[in-house]
């Protein structure tokens, strides 16, 4: 998979978590990937200060990332 496909699922998998993060009034954005195998993403608004905002980054987003893009290897929260 080429790095502008890495990109283009990875995004295609952020679309399809954020109505899910939307509903409980936060948000998710791209931060950067690095070596098409290290994804950063940037938890918002409520998801924050969320208690189970880890559990949503591995069961949720780290899982879904990896559908889409079977070669990431890990999914960090940055602040």
């Amino acid at each position: 998979m080429t790095t502008e496909e890495v990109l283009a699922n990875v995004l295609k998998a952020l679309e399809e978590i954020r109505p899910f993060l939307n509903s409980d009034g936060g948000d998710i954005s791209l931060v950067e990937i690095e070596d098409d195998k290290h994804v950063k993403v940037r938890l918002e608004g409520a998801c924050t200060s969320c208690s189970v905002n880890q559990m949503t980054l591995k069961a949720g987003v780290e899982t879904t990332i990896k559908k889409y893009a079977p070669q990431i290897e890990t999914v960090i929260n940055v602040l």
